[in-house]
């Protein structure tokens, strides 16, 4: 039978407390043993004061650690000498159902991830992911005001949400890596020069990460990106640079009196030219595209899996748990002419399967 994380908790303080009672008897009895018969009538000694535990650790095996948080010590310090990454402190936090550490309370780390599929009864973990296009003053359906693209990031700041870049999610996948509970990814698709001057400072605010997929036929416009503001993005270490083709063209359509040779052929040059010219001019890797106008086929996916890539982003709506094809993962649009409301409902991170 599998304890509640709850439970667990409670049954390792209890099995920590038993241990320390056991020592305390322990040394009891060595210091009853060792020392010398008394010669006069025996008085009665004082109480004796036990001293606390030296250092946070309180106890530990391979699966978890038992600490004392002192001064100082909140959840991605504990994380980072526990876990070995600051960024590991949600794990803690979800384990002990804490916001924060209170110092002398203990808290319970476990030392392996847990429940790395993210199912548990009554349903499953959903990982939405944002598709954005462009933003600016003028809303329409693909552009969204800075003002909108605040209040969005706002919210999922200040109600908990984990904002994970894409390369995080294959481990999650693959069922090796768990994620907080409430995670979400950001795309940004095309590459419109507004995402460098309206989206990028609002990012880097609240330290979220983001990938722009960018048609490398796109680069020169007016209102593109150019590659050094790229190059000053992905400095931040917040925002990476993937392909999403050549030329933005609908990669399952062929065109008239197109052979299916030379309907490949296309295909090719769409999935190989953008992945080496973003290697060339960013000096760096392909590992996800997006697909332009989120339609993919058998014959674009076996580019892809030549190319490398091991990701591929539709525009179809909904969350990705952990079964789904890492090549048909869905993404939810984000509208300019839609409220709040709707964009809270494209943030659904459990899906449940019963009514239980």
């Amino acid at each position: 039978m599998t304890l509640h994380p709850q439970s667990r908790r409670r049954a390792l303080l209890r099995h920590t407390d038993a241990i320390r009672m056991a020592a305390i008897a322990v040394a009891a009895l060595i210091v009853q043993g060792c020392a010398t018969p008394p010669t006069a009538p025996p008085v009665e000694a004082p109480a004796a004061v036990i001293p606390p535990p030296r250092g946070p650790l309180v106890a530990r095996d391979d699966d978890y650690a038992i600490v004392l948080p002192a001064e100082g010590d909140d959840f991605a310090r504990l994380a980072q000498r526990y876990l070995g990454a600051a960024s590991k402190a949600w794990r803690i936090a979800e384990f002990n159902g804490m916001d924060r550490t209170v110092p002398g309370q203990a808290v319970v780390i476990p030392l392996r991830a847990r429940n790395p599929i993210g199912v548990q009864q009554g349903g499953y973990q959903a990982i939405p992911i944002l598709c954005y296009h462009r933003f600016g003053p003028k809303t329409s359906k693909l552009t969204v005001s800075r003002a909108a693209f605040e209040a969005q990031m706002d919210y999922l700041a200040h109600n908990g949400y984990h904002v994970v870049p894409l390369e995080e999610l294959q481990g999650f996948l693959e069922g090796k890596q768990a994620l907080p509970k409430k995670t979400v990814a950001i795309t940004i698709d095309d590459g419109f020069r507004s995402t460098y001057e309206i989206a990028f400072p609002v990012l880097r605010k609240h330290g979220f990460s983001a990938t722009v997929f960018l048609y490398t036929d796109f680069v020169g416009a007016s209102d593109a990106l150019t590659w050094p503001q790229m190059k000053e993005m992905m400095a931040s270490r917040l925002i990476e640079i993937q392909p999403h083709s050549k030329s933005h063209a609908n990669l399952t359509l062929r065109l008239a009196d197109e052979s299916e040779a030379r309907y490949r052929e296309r295909v090719r040059r769409e999935v190989e030219t953008p992945v080496g010219t973003i290697k060339d001019r960013l000096e760096v890797p392909s590992a996800t595209f997006a697909y332009p106008y989120g339609d993919v086929n058998e014959i674009v996916v076996g580019e892809l899996t030549r190319a490398g890539v091991s990701i591929g982003l539709t525009v179809t709506p909904g969350g990705n748990g952990f079964f789904a094809d890492p090549y048909m993962l869905r993404r939810s649009m984000i509208f300019g002419n839609e409220d709040m409301e709707a964009f809270k409902a494209k943030l659904t991170t459990f899906v449940r399967t019963s009514a239980r």
